[in-house]
């Protein structure tokens, strides 16, 4: 009779603090990622996941799949470029619906927010003729694929080239996003030729990110306009749980995820989408 009457309390006892857990507010669940030393954004162009996980002819990015966080339901906010490249800098795609240029904009992006918080932004742009630069289009760059030159509360010096890119690693800022030029990002080039140019910037990076507490995040602005805007995106570096993540992902999550990092607050739409959580160390 006494077994009974404690097996009776003990289930009690559970349930109730079940249900007291159940009960903590959401803002108290664990909402952040790791806080990285460095992290390396790569956006890439106009190809589906299908047309990347699993190619032969971009063996490099398969490599980061394996090695790292391979998110197999990632998509795009929108068509075409530009909007896609706002959303992910700054929770919003600015009311852009096209390619046009310039644009200027006054609210707050991740850049300005890294800044604000006493940490450090650089966007770094192939082909671009100069540091600064604001034209629309000089050869294979295009600022259509630069966001951080629209925001007036940036300087100029956050805008750079790929040629000013650090080789010693440790000099990077605390976040940076390389832009490659058009030809090497697959907009106008091959997936072969976007792969090597990957592998020939960024493994050495990758190889130091992994014992540097430091993170590479490859994604593609938007698809070829045949598969729902399914891009693929890979997260690879130190703390990365590798394996294939099958959970949604766009661009506002992503962008919330790298806020969460540095105790950031959300921006306009990626306030709607909790940061990535289950694939850390």
């Amino acid at each position: 009779m006494r077994g009974m009457i404690r097996r009776r309390l003990a289930v009690a006892f559970a349930a109730a603090l079940f249900t007291s857990f159940a009960s903590v507010p959401a803002a108290m669940a664990v909402t952040s990622a790791p806080r990285f030393a460095h992290v390396v954004v790569v956006v890439m162009e106009n190809h589906s996941a299908a047309e990347i996980q699993g190619s032969a002819a971009a063996p490099y990015i398969n490599s980061l799949m394996r090695s790292g966080a391979n998110f197999t339901n990632s998509y795009a906010v929108t068509y075409p470029s530009e909007p896609n490249y706002l959303a992910l800098f700054s929770g919003s795609t600015q009311g852009v619906v096209d390619d046009s240029c310039p644009h200027s904009f006054a609210g707050l992006n991740l850049g300005a927010q890294l800044r604000a918080a006493a940490r450090s932004f650089i966007g770094y742009s192939e082909s671009m003729p100069s540091a600064g630069y604001t034209g629309c289009q000089s050869g294979a760059y295009a600022r259509k694929h630069n966001p951080w030159v629209n925001f007036t509360d940036l300087p100029s010096s956050v805008n750079q080239t790929m040629a000013t890119f650090p080789t010693s690693f440790s000099s990077l800022p605390t976040v940076s996003v390389v832009v490659p030029n058009l030809h090497n990002d697959m907009h106008s080039g091959t997936i072969a030729q976007g792969d090597a140019w990957l592998k020939a910037h960024l493994s050495a990076y990758v190889s130091w990110a992994k014992v540097n507490n430091s993170l590479l995040v490859v994604t593609w602005d938007s698809d070829d306009h045949t598969a729902h805007n399914k891009v693929a995106t890979v997260i690879v570096g130190a703390h990365v749980r590798v394996g294939g993540y099958a959970e949604a992902l766009n661009h506002y999550r992503l962008l919330r995820t790298i806020q969460s990092m540095y105790g950031l607050s959300a921006l306009r739409s990626s306030a709607n989408y909790a940061p990535v959580t289950d694939v850390w160390n």
